[in-house]
């Protein structure tokens, strides 16, 4: 009996010693890892994050889908990193790398676009004309809902203005195009931000960078001119009016160079705008009436401008024949009437003389008949001489 006691008592002691042998121990819960707590604001392009004691460098990353890669040092007790405007509608992963006299710290975040897909506007394009003017259009989402409503946001490089559009342009209540009238804030480069709402589903965004250099549509070359000698003629125009100062080297010209009376289609003439606005088109006299029409474009970028409105020169065929014609006919009327002059002053200073009747034939002429022709003729100058 006492034996049965003490193994029962023993048994009782013995059990939460095997319970914590190693082989039944749970293992010990880690220590979270310590976050940088990583934040990222699309419209400042800012990526920051908690700043860690004993810093000793650090490295920010910024990886497109396209796998192109933006890697970005901060300064010295800086705790983000700023890049610069890149298009985000494809969605982007953000790291960050930091280093500290401990350990080193890194983080990942995934900014994707929301909303559902197919709902973003499409088409996107920008045109500025006529140097202050600039028009925007897009089209509604494959997927937009009805009741979608579409905003256009435009920021400068240095990020120092954004405005919306101030006049939308609308299709069935929607909006699908801007115009601006001032681009006074508007720099090299620009960011547009395309988002929209609907009561039924998230819409996503469209951005993009654009360049006013690229997008900018010329106006027509202004005062064109023609000077023409014996055997060519000298067109010269004025470079179109741009929002930044332009060399000549950076246009290029069509001319296109035809007869009034037989217009086709254009065969245009090309020319570098390192011949400073001159073209010398090979035309001897007499030419015919001619037109010339110029556009222009970028030098890289061959986006054309609009025609000038044509300019005549040279003249008519039939008006130089005319010409000659009136002056030949006037020469000979005029020689005529000298010669006649002439004859009439003669015959009043010697009369004729009365001829001796032919009593054998009756005849009052005596001698060749073609006398008093003849001497009229020997009295006139060379210009009595017929013109015909």
């Amino acid at each position: 009996m006492v034996l049965l006691a003490t193994a029962f008592l023993l048994s009782k002691l013995l059990a939460p010693a095997f319970l914590l042998t190693p082989e039944h121990l749970d293992p010990p819960t880690p220590d979270p890892e310590p976050s940088l707590n990583v934040k990222f604001d699309p419209r400042t392009m800012t990526l920051a994050w908690d700043c860690k004691e004993n810093t000793t460098s650090g490295r920010c990353t910024m990886l497109l889908k396209e796998e192109d890669r933006v890697v970005k040092k901060p300064r010295k007790k800086e705790c983000w990193c700023n890049f610069e405007d890149t298009p985000l509608h494809r969605g982007v992963l953000l790291e960050v790398q930091v280093n500290t006299s401990e350990r080193s710290f890194r983080e990942k975040v995934l900014y994707s676009n929301p909303g559902g897909e197919g709902t973003a506007a499409r088409n996107f394009s920008c045109v500025i004309y006529d140097v202050d003017f600039m028009n925007c259009s897009w089209a509604k989402g494959a997927a937009a809902p009805g009741d979608v409503q579409y905003f256009l946001y435009i920021r400068d490089s240095k990020r120092k203005r954004e405005r919306e559009c101030p006049r939308y342009v609308q299709h069935l209540g929607t909006h699908v195009g801007c115009h601006l009238r001032n681009l006074s804030g508007l720099t090299f480069r620009n960011y547009f931000l395309l988002n929209g709402t609907s009561r039924t589903v998230g819409i996503q965004f469209f951005d993009s960078i654009l360049s006013t250099k690229e997008i900018e549509r010329y106006s027509p070359p202004a005062n064109i001119s023609v000077l023409c000698n014996a055997s060519h003629c000298v067109i010269r125009w004025d470079k179109p009016r741009t929002r930044r100062a332009l060399s000549h080297s950076e246009f290029q010209y069509q001319l296109d160079i035809q007869r009034k009376v037989i217009l086709t289609q254009p065969d245009t003439i090309d020319v570098s705008g390192d011949l400073e606005n001159q073209y010398h088109f090979p035309s001897s006299e007499p030419r015919a009436t001619h037109v010339v029409r110029i556009r222009a474009a970028d030098a890289r970028i061959p986006d054309w401008s609009p025609w000038s409105r044509p300019v005549e020169f040279g003249e008519r065929v039939g008006r130089h024949v005319g010409k000659g014609c009136v002056r030949l006919v006037g020469s000979g009327v005029f020689t005529l009437s000298l010669c006649l002059r002439r004859f009439l002053g003669v015959h009043r200073l010697f009369p004729p003389i009365p001829q001796i009747k032919d009593k054998l034939s009756e005849n009052h002429q005596v001698g060749d008949p073609v006398g008093h022709r003849r001497g009229w003729l020997d009295l006139c100058p060379a210009q009595c001489a017929s013109p015909w």
